[in-house]
């Protein structure tokens, strides 16, 4: 095994080659062949001291445009972000391509953090990953204004606004760090961010002078899906009884769900574990330590697990319960796909969900905090809703209009049939007045079903002319059609009386045949299959290229394990499949591969190319 001095004296040649491009840098130390749109802009800028704010989407690269130019400027690299996780994975992939990096944290023992300390002061370090509490310390910041520094990046840079998502008080004082560093160029990078959350970012860290650059949000490689919540734990068996080995992350909104859901999935023979804040700091850590090195396949999370999880090959997200915001939303669910392969998105969206989460907005003591919580849960819901193109909606919310149909969601792939709901809606609405306007969804799609229960005994509402009236559709298909009445504002729920069922005025004209309506038809499960398909990266792998590449990633996960490392430090997926695919013969072409840059070529191009070599024999 090469000893780390070595790897670090691999990446350090590199770039004190004379004239050394940034170019040179991207393939020779990071393995990549060309740059991302707006990376190479980005860097440039930041090369050259100038100011930058980028506001760009989980798994865009956002990272590079920091490790990059502090590669390239003379100093130190300063990395401030508020998720140790993200510090520790990108700490140990800069290693693995043999740069000089540390973290500096709460997590680090009294001698590691003297050891780091010491690295620090001796200039050993090319980037330094720093927690915002220890940054801001009067000490830590005055030691540092002796020691050149190449770059000041701040990470999830929404935090330091108070419009954002994600607000931290105790980030909002990063903003006094460009009284004590004027002439350092100060780089703030953000995934998720309105225009006020922006002009925000840009007042409190005092970039106005900063040069912004906004990328597109789209994530075309994630496949949008929502269905109606029907016996969840059935819908999330189908949904992954198809997907192998793949890693996914499924996020609930309670603690007791997250522990039922994962409990359900190891009896249903999955792997699969729990994270959540009322589990003990080791129990958690040894969750995502076993998540990233893929031991353990599948974590069942509240929505705090996964910020800054550098994981690039999550291969699904699945929302079990429906999230309170659209930035959440679409934070969470970039977080599959990272390394632009195939993903998937699934949110199942129910009626009581959206009950719920209204009335715990009702409980908030600010009206204002309480108006913009309602308007971005109504964002939600209108996305859960919507009869077009998943993406056009997402995006539109974001601020960036789509031109055409993205073709990867389901409603572009399967489009909803729409058909003449108005006798349905009328017997739903007449059943509501029938009951009182008294009773929740349950009991009158129960009356409408005829069903034959103590509480509709108790209240004699067999007697009802509405009882037994819809026969014609199940349950389920009749929870969807009256959820569409609510969003479509024939029905309220008032969560304030357990969210019985009220008609508003507009339900007036349909009772009295004044209007007609058009409804979506149901979504209550997947379609199942017509075959077994293999899904995601290597769903276009001929049989042959999909041995060579199981082949390749058993061998990077007993090399990751000798090393103590995720697996994907050694080689992402999507270098694995264009392994598998262009079969290289030698240390030229190995190196063609993205992912490939010359500390790990020196490191694994061998033992790869073995592999690679047998496989044709």
């Amino acid at each position: 095994m090469m000893a780390a001095a070595q790897l670090q004296l691999s990446a350090l040649e590199i770039l004190n080659r004379p004239m050394s491009s940034i170019h040179e840098t991207l393939q020779q130390v990071f393995g990549l062949q060309e740059f991302r749109p707006f990376q190479q802009e980005i860097i440039e800028e930041t090369v050259g001291g100038g100011d930058a704010f980028v506001l760009m989407p989980t798994g865009g690269g956002k990272s590079l445009c920091y490790q990059l130019p502090a590669l390239h400027r003379p100093g130190l690299g300063i990395v401030v972000s508020p998720l140790i996780s993200l510090m520790k994975d990108q700490v140990d992939a800069l290693q693995a391509n043999g740069v000089s990096a540390a973290m500096y944290n709460s997590n680090l023992g009294a001698e590691e953090a003297r050891s780091v300390l010491a690295r620090l002061h001796n200039g050993e370090l090319d980037l330094l990953y720093v927690a915002p509490e220890r940054m801001m310390r009067p000490g830590f910041i005055n030691s540092l204004e002796n020691i050149p520094l190449a770059l000041i990046a701040i990470d999830e840079a929404h935090c330091v606004s108070q419009w954002g998502h994600d607000f931290r008080p105790e980030y909002a004082a990063l903003g006094e760090l460009r009284e004590h560093f004027p002439e350092v160029p100060f780089i703030a990078l953000t995934a998720t961010a309105d225009p006020q959350t922006r002009d925000d970012i840009v007042q409190v860290l005092g970039l106005r002078n900063a040069r912004q650059f906004t990328t597109s949000f789209d994530r075309p490689n994630i496949r949008y899906t929502v269905l109606d919540k029907h016996r969840p734990q059935s819908q999330l068996k189908r949904f992954l009884v198809n997907r192998g080995d793949s890693s996914g992350i499924i996020y609930a909104l309670s603690r007791k769900r997250v522990e039922e859901i994962a409990a359900y999935l190891c009896a249903q023979g999955f792997s699969a574990d729990a994270y959540h804040a009322g589990l003990s700091a080791e129990r958690r850590r040894d969750v995502q330590e076993r998540f990233i090195r893929d031991d353990v396949l599948i974590v069942v999370a509240t929505v705090a697990f996964g910020m800054g999880i550098d994981k690039p090959n999550v291969r699904f997200v699945v929302h079990y319960d429906l999230p309170r915001h659209m930035e959440g939303y679409y934070q969470e669910t970039g977080r599959a796909g990272r390394d632009g392969l195939a993903a998937d998105a699934l949110l199942l969206f129910g009626t009581q969900d959206v009950a719920t989460a209204r009335y715990h907005l009702e409980q908030g003591g600010n009206q204002t905090q309480r108006r913009i919580d309602a308007h971005k849960l109504n964002s939600m819901v209108g996305f859960a809703e919507s009869l077009t193109c998943r993406r056009r909606v997402l995006l539109g919310y974001l601020g960036e209009q789509l031109e055409n149909d993205c073709g990867n969601c389901d409603v572009c792939l399967d489009p909803p049939e729409r058909y003449d709901a108005t006798e349905a809606a009328r017997k739903v609405l007449s059943c509501v007045y029938r009951v009182g306007q008294s009773f929740g969804i349950k009991h009158v799609v129960d009356v409408l079903r005829g069903a034959d229960n103590e509480r509709i005994r108790k209240f004699e509402h067999e007697r009802l002319t509405t009882y037994g009236i819809g026969l014609e559709y199940s349950s389920a298909e009749w929870l969807s059609i009256v959820r569409q009445l609510i969003h479509r504002g024939y029905l309220i729920q008032d969560i304030a009386a357990f969210s019985v069922l009220k008609l508003t005025p507009q339900a007036l004209k349909l009772l009295r045949a004044e209007e007609t309506l058009e409804l979506a038809r149901p979504r209550v499960q997947e379609k199942p299959a017509k075959k077994k398909k293999k899904s995601g990266p290597v769903a276009d792998l001929s049989e042959d290229d999909l041995r060579l590449f199981e082949t390749l990633r058993e061998l990077r996960k007993q090399l990751a394990s000798e090393q103590g490392v995720p697996p994907y430090v050694i080689f992402g997926d999507a270098a694995l499949v264009e392994m598998s695919i262009e079969r290289p013969t030698n240390e030229e072409e190995f190196l063609e591969i993205n992912g490939v840059g010359q500390v790990k070529l020196e490191r694994h191009g061998a033992t790869f190319l073995e592999a690679i070599a047998f496989d044709e024999d």
